[in-house]
C-alpha cells in the first residue's frame, strides 16, 4: 500500500464510521489515531509529527472566536423557555388568522422572527408545534401543510442571523462573522419569500386546504390585539439589532463595535432581559439553559479535537493535496466544484447534523474553494443553505422527529382529535425541502444574493488604495520582483 492510496482510504473510512451512528467525536480520534500508526510504521511520517496535536489541540481552546459559541447558545436556550414564541403565535395567528392561509402566514413570519434571535431548530419547532398544530387541525387546515410549515419554518433558524451555523463557518472559513451576517440576509429573505408565495398559491389553488379562521374566535382586537404584537416584535427587533450591529452584521453598517463573544455576551444578557419581561425568568428556567449550554459546548469542543486530530494525520499522508487534486479538476469549473459539493453535502446531511459537517468536511474542502477564486463568505453562506435542509429530510430529518413526538403528545392529551400518521409528516416535508434546494440554486447561480451587501465594501477598499509603480525599465531586478509580487497579490485581492 502506497501513501497516494491511502489518503483514499482514510476519507472513505470517514465517511464510514460517521454513518455508523457512534459518537463522531470519539470514532474520529480513533481513526486518527489508527491511521497515525499505520502511516509511523509505513514510515510515511516519523512519530514525532505527532508531538504538533497539543499545540493544535490549545490552539483550538484558545481561539476567541469559538467563545461567542455558549454565549450564543445560552440566548437562544433562556428564549426557547421565556414564552416569546407563545404570545408571537398567539397574536400573529389573532392578526393574520382570518385571511386564508393566515395561520400559514403567521407561522412562516414568527417562525423567522424567533429564528433570528433563538438559533435553536429543536425548541423552535416545538413551541411552535404544540402552539399552532393544534389550532391548524381544528380550523381544518391540510395535514401535510401544517407539518411542512411548522418544520421548515423552524429550519430556518440555522440561516438568519445570528445563527450559531453562521459563527461556526466563519471561524472555519477564516472570514469575518460580521460579513457571514451581512450575506445569510439576502438568502433568509428570499427564503421566507418562497414559503410565502407557496402558501398563497395553496390558497388560490385549493383554498380549502387553508382556510381562514372565524373572526369571532379572536379573544383580542383592535388595539389590545397590536399592543400584544407589538411587545414581541420591539424587545426582539432591538435584541436582533444590538446583537447584530454591534458586529457590523447588518446591511449598511461596516463598523464593528464589539467583538462576536461581546455580542454573544450582550445577546445573552438580551435574553434574561426577556425572560423577566414574559415573567419566566426563575431558578428552573435560567439551570436548564446552562445545562444545555455546557452539554452542546463540552459536544462541540470534543469534536474540534477530533476533527484536527484527523485533520493532523490526513495533512501528514498528503490527503489535502490528494482532495484539491479531485476536487480542482471536475468539469465546470468553480460552478462544477459547487454543485458536486452541495450534491456531498445535501446526502451527509442526512446523517450528520451542521457541527460534524462544519468541523469535518469543511476544512478538506475551504482550501480548494479558495484556490478556485470562489468568495468564501459566498461559499459558507451557500453550504448553510444546503444544510438547514437537513432537518427536513424524510425521513431523517430530526424536524421531522420533533413533530413525530409532538402529535403524538397532543393526541394523548386531547389537543389533537386524530392521530398524524408518519406518512403525513414526510410527505408534508417535501415541498418545503424542494424550495430549500431551489434556493440552494438561486445562490449557486446568482453570487449577489450573498455578495450585494458585500461588494460595497469590497470596492471603498480597493478603491482605497492606490499602487502606483514606475516603468519597468527604471527598475532593477530585486525591484521588478517585488512590483510583480505586489501586482499578483493585487489580482488575487480584487479577485477574491
Amino acid at each position: 500500500m502506497s501513501m497516494e492510496n491511502f489518503a483514499p482510504l482514510m476519507f472513505a473510512g470517514l465517511i464510514f464510521i460517521m454513518l455508523i451512528g457512534f459518537p463522531v467525536a470519539f470514532s474520529l480520534s480513533a481513526l486518527g489515531l489508527g491511521c497515525a500508526l499505520i502511516a509511523i510504521q509505513m514510515n510515511w511520517f516519523p512519530a514525532s509529527f505527532l508531538s504538533s496535536l497539543p499545540i493544535n489541540v490549545f490552539g483550538i481552546l484558545s481561539n476567541d472566536l469559538l467563545l461567542a459559541i455558549p454565549f450564543f447558545t445560552l440566548m437562544g436556550t433562556i428564549l426557547e423557555r421565556c414564552g416569546l414564541a407563545e404570545d408571537m403565535l398567539d397574536s400573529m395567528g389573532q392578526l393574520f388568522g382570518t385571511a386564508k392561509g393566515g395561520l400559514g402566514y403567521s407561522v412562516i413570519i414568527v417562525g423567522f422572527i424567533l429564528g433570528a434571535i433563538t438559533g435553536t431548530v429543536a425548541g423552535q419547532v416545538i413551541a411552535m408545534a404544540m402552539i399552532s398544530l393544534p389550532v391548524m387541525v381544528r380550523y381544518g387546515y391540510n395535514i401535510r401543510y401544517s407539518t411542512g410549515v411548522l418544520a421548515a419554518s423552524g429550519t430556518i433558524t440555522q440561516l438568519v442571523p445570528p445563527s450559531l451555523v453562521l459563527v461556526v463557518m466563519a471561524d472555519q472559513l477564516g472570514t469575518s462573522v460580521g460579513d457571514m451576517y451581512k450575506g445569510a440576509w439576502g438568502p433568509s429573505i428570499l427564503q421566507i419569500l418562497l414559503f410565502l408565495i407557496y402558501t398563497f398559491l395553496i390558497t388560490r389553488l385549493r383554498p380549502n386546504d387553508l382556510p381562514g379562521i372565524p373572526k369571532e374566535a379572536r379573544t383580542l382586537n383592535g388595539w389590545a390585539l397590536w399592543k400584544k404584537c407589538l411587545r414581541g416584535i420591539i424587545p426582539s427587533a432591538v435584541l436582533i439589532f444590538a446583537v447584530l450591529g454591534s458586529m457590523g452584521g447588518i446591511p449598511g453598517m461596516n463598523i464593528a463595535v464589539a467583538t462576536p463573544t461581546e455580542a454573544g455576551a450582550m445577546g445573552a444578557i438580551g435574553a434574561l432581559i426577556l425572560a423577566a419581561i414574559h415573567r419566566r425568568l426563575n431558578f428552573q428556567v435560567l439551570s436548564q439553559a446552562l445545562t444545555s449550554t455546557m452539554r452542546i459546548t463540552a459536544m462541540v469542543v470534543f469534536i474540534l479535537i477530533g476533527s484536527r486530530l484527523f485533520s493532523l494525520v490526513f495533512q501528514g499522508v498528503d490527503g489535502a493535496k490528494w482532495i484539491e487534486d479531485l476536487m480542482s479538476h471536475l468539469p465546470g469549473g468553480p460552478i462544477g466544484f459547487l454543485i458536486a459539493v452541495n450534491i456531498f453535502i445535501f446526502f451527509l446531511a442526512f446523517f450528520l447534523d451542521f457541527f460534524e459537517i462544519a468541523f469535518i468536511i469543511l476544512p478538506l474542502l475551504a482550501p480548494v474553494a479558495d484556490k478556485l477564486g470562489i468568495n468564501m463568505v459566498w461559499f459558507g453562506v451557500l453550504l448553510c443553505v444546503n444544510m438547514q435542509s437537513s432537518f427536513m429530510h424524510p425521513p431523517f430529518g430530526f424536524a421531522l422527529f420533533y413533530l413525530r413526538g409532538i402529535s403524538d403528545t397532543l393526541f394523548k392529551n386531547g389537543s389533537l382529535t386524530k392521530k398524524i400518521e408518519s406518512k403525513d409528516i414526510y410527505l408534508g416535508a417535501i415541498p418545503w425541502v424542494i424550495m430549500q434546494l431551489i434556493l440552494v440554486v438561486i445562490v449557486i447561480f446568482v453570487p449577489e444574493t450573498v455578495t450585494y451587501f458585500l461588494d460595497e465594501k469590497v470596492s471603498v477598499d480597493i478603491n482605497a488604495i492606490q499602487l502606483e509603480a514606475p516603468p519597468d525599465d527604471t527598475l532593477n531586478k530585486s525591484d521588478q520582483t517585488d512590483k510583480s509580487m505586489i501586482d499578483d497579490l493585487m489580482k488575487d485581492y480584487q479577485r477574491k
